[in-house]
């Protein structure tokens, strides 16, 4: 438990100072002598440790049998062989779990280091129980040894606040001094021991009693992550994804329109007695713009259906390693790929997922590229603007967006390494899982907690938007304009939205041919990407038509007008929730440069896509 990134000081710091009941560490039974670092890590620390050894049926049919019993009693804490996905042992792993919170069995002593070096941890030891007890008490103090010998930043930096601080890391570094001289680094000395004695206990508990054939994850592997064949097999998943999901939802997403659009709509008109204002803030405003997004509902929850088929499956772990070559040739951390998949589904994790690499300058490139991942926010608008122009080419259009934003996230990642962030890339060593059949159960969790959190955000974020957007269209410089804004183009020109719209489509979007409309919703999409289409519904004044209709009966867009327009929905800032989520983790400057770039490169972009198209025919 060497920290090396925010997230790992984050686990540790907790596991040490909050003092747990009880830790459980799952190891994997295919994979032993990784898994069984971490436990031996943990017992260091003296955590309270039940091992959760998972997977066991998978290391069965690879013609292994494991000895737990063994494995127990040669580490000193419970054992437990469990299979995640089918339940088998989890009863008892809960048994063992409540058994060791009354039971404690700490194991602090679980490698021995060699003379020398041990000798070297008892003298820190007794230097820190003498002159910081205080410290003694919160921490093991052979681990704080033993962190010090390995030059830990973090621990030395805790010790030198002490008021005896300097004097024990004195005697650390004179210790460490003299290791070096005899066996070298000993931050590498100390891990290269503790590995000596996993693989000691993983000969003794392991035994092979069948040689497996070629196992089927290595024969799919063989192909889906070939050099060569791989990233078009993984763009032709992404694309079939897409198709998935919109084929799908077709019959939900028209019910749901149909409910929103028709039925809810006409019986807010049909309340009698209810001022003209609120029935416009009702029917044009909350159903309209709200309506607008949750038709979209079915889509969206059908595409987290797939994909976390996907990710059960095993293979989105294989695009990443699939893409990590390709970010090595940009100067991009291969650790880079998992906060952009992960930005997919929304930007804010993305950018938290950052915390997971190690050196400094890499974090902060890779937190400030996380947000150019297409996240389902802006799904929507692609559906709408596709949807009502391009037609058959959509899913293809919508496809290449995706691609776009991972090509634009390299270059400007490569932008930054080369100025702000300067240094080599560092390697990414990945896990590849076997490939699983998904559980219905784990596919249902996930598909609802991603479902449920753009439901909450269309029932928070979006609803105050679509009030917001309201209140502009019906209001401006001469005051209250009335519901009738909303059906009068030419009022409605007169209203604060209307003023906005059009001073944005005649100065800084004069040269791109957009509407005023669909420009004033682009300002608007600044707090969420969802409320990009609401603001479209209320401006246009939707009623029971679908958006989608409006905008292509008005000819609001032209094919290459609306690719430019869903290119800067794509590029420039997500929301407000990623600003915040930036600055938390850079601060606040690396926020501003975030909000700065991703505008200009999102300007940049759908003007060359309009000016080349052009000149190329297409309109």
């Amino acid at each position: 438990l060497t920290a090396y990134s925010v997230d790992e000081l984050i686990a540790r710091n907790f596991i040490v100072e909050e003092k747990p009941d009880v830790v459980v560490c799952i190891v994997s039974a295919i994979n032993l002598e990784r898994s069984l670092y971490l436990a031996l890590s943990l017992l260091e620390l003296g955590a309270n440790v039940v091992i959760d050894l998972n997977m066991v049926d998978l290391a069965e049919k690879e013609g292994y049998k494991i000895d737990y019993k063994k494995l127990e009693f040669l580490i000193g804490v419970p054992v437990v062989p469990t299979v995640a996905t089918t339940g088998r042992g989890i009863g008892k792993l809960k048994e063992a779990i409540v058994k060791a919170i009354h039971e404690k069995k700490v194991q602090a002593r679980i490698v021995d280091y060699g003379r020398i070096v041990e000798e070297a941890i008892s003298k820190i030891e007794e230097v820190i129980k003498d002159l910081a007890p205080e410290l003694a008490e919160k921490y093991p103090a052979r681990w704080i040894a033993l962190k010090l010998l390995e030059g830990d930043s973090d621990i030395v930096g805790k010790v030198s606040k002490l008021p005896a601080g300097k004097e024990i890391i004195d005697k650390a570094n004179q210790l460490r001094e003299i290791l070096g001289k005899k066996i070298g680094d000993p931050e590498s000395y100390i891990v290269k021991q503790k590995y000596e004695r996993v693989l000691e206990i993983v000969k003794a508990v392991v035994e092979r009693v069948a040689v497996p054939r070629v196992s089927m994850t290595d024969l799919l592997d063989s192909i889906l992550t070939h050099k060569i064949v791989g990233i078009p097999l993984a763009l032709s998943a992404i694309y079939l994804l897409f198709r998935f999901a919109f084929e799908v939802s077709v019959p939900l997403a028209d019910l749901v329109d149909v409910a929103i659009n028709s039925y809810l709509h006409d019986i807010v008109l049909g309340i009698h007695g209810l001022p003209d204002w609120l029935t416009s803030f009702l029917a044009d405003g909350v159903i309209a713009g709200v309506g607008a997004v949750l038709v979209f509902l079915p889509v969206i929850a059908f595409f987290f259906l797939g994909f976390a088929i996907l990710e059960d499956v095993g293979y989105m772990a294989r695009v990443a390693f699939l893409v990590d070559k390709v970010f090595h040739k940009f100067n991009l951390p291969g650790k880079a790929v998992i906060p952009l998949i992960i930005g997919f589904g929304c930007n804010v994790p993305g950018v938290m997922a950052a915390r997971a690499i190690e050196d400094e300058n890499e974090r902060k490139t890779t937190a400030l590229i996380a947000p150019l991942a297409s996240c389902n926010a802006r799904l929507p608008v692609y559906l709408v603007i596709g949807g009502a122009v391009l037609g058959a080419s959509a899913g293809f259009a919508v496809l290449s967006l995706y691609v776009l934003g991972i090509i634009l996230a390299l270059i400007v990642g490569l932008l930054l390494r080369k100025t702000l962030f300067k240094g080599a890339s560092s390697g990414f060593i990945m896990e590849l899982p076997p490939y699983m059949m998904p559980r219905f159960d784990n596919v249902a969790i996930k598909t609802w907690e991603r479902t449920k959190r753009f439901l909450f955000k269309a029932g928070t974020v979006i609803f105050l938007g679509t009030v917001i957007v309201w209140l502009l269209s019906v209001t401006g410089p001469e005051g209250y304009l009335g519901p009738e804004a909303l059906e009068d183009p030419q009022l409605l020109r007169e209203s604060w939205a209307g003023i906005l719209g059009q001073l944005l489509a005649s100065t800084v979007f004069s040269l791109m041919g957009w509407d005023w409309r669909a420009a004033v919703a682009l300002f608007f999409g600044f707090v969420a990407k969802e409320i990009v289409v609401s603001s479209m519904a209320i401006l246009y004044g939707v009623g029971e038509e679908k958006i989608v209709d409006v905008i292509a009966e008005r000819h609001v867009f032209t094919p290459l007008t609306a690719y430019a327009y869903m290119a800067f929905v794509l590029i420039y800032v997500p929301c407000i929730a990623t600003l915040a989520m930036v600055r938390n983790e850079l601060g606040l400057k690396y926020a501003i440069l975030a909000l700065i770039y991703e505008v200009l490169l999102a300007y940049i972009v759908s003007l060359s896509i309009i000016s080349i198209g052009s000149v190329l025919g297409f309109r």
